[in-house]
């Protein structure tokens, strides 16, 4: 089956995150095609390049970075969610006027017709919110 995910919510405020991560792994080990991870809402803040959890909590920024990486896995990240947070790829800071990136590569800024797309691609789109 085709899969993608929306995680709408914080890396460190809640459990979507952990748990959205969780549950793309246990679906590429079974097998299954994870298509993409949708980051929607204050999800987008999984995409932030200057995240620096203490050693002893998990590192998801990197860890969707890894998944990405590991399984050709597209992430996603909204657009206007994104820069009304203050995350901004190199493109975008160039657009803005802004000295800085935010936005941490292999994620990248999309508008939310892609996920509309995925929606209508995949088998099945799970959301994880909090």
């Amino acid at each position: 089956m085709r899969y993608a995910i929306l995680l709408m919510g914080t890396p460190y405020s809640d459990q979507a995150s952990h748990s959205a991560l969780r549950f793309a792994h246990a679906l590429v080990a079974r097998g299954h095609c994870l298509e993409a991870v949708f980051f929607y809402h204050d999800g987008v803040h999984n995409a932030a390049r200057l995240a620096a959890p203490p050693q002893d909590e998990p590192h998801l920024v990197d860890a969707w970075a890894g998944l990405a990486n590991e399984h050709r896995v597209a992430l996603q990240v909204c657009i206007a969610a994104a820069l009304r947070r203050g995350l901004l790829d190199e493109r975008e800071a160039a657009r803005h006027g802004k000295d800085g990136v935010s936005v941490q590569a292999p994620f990248e800024l999309t508008g939310l017709g892609q996920l509309v797309d995925l929606g209508m691609r995949c088998d099945r789109l799970v959301t994880f919110g909090p």
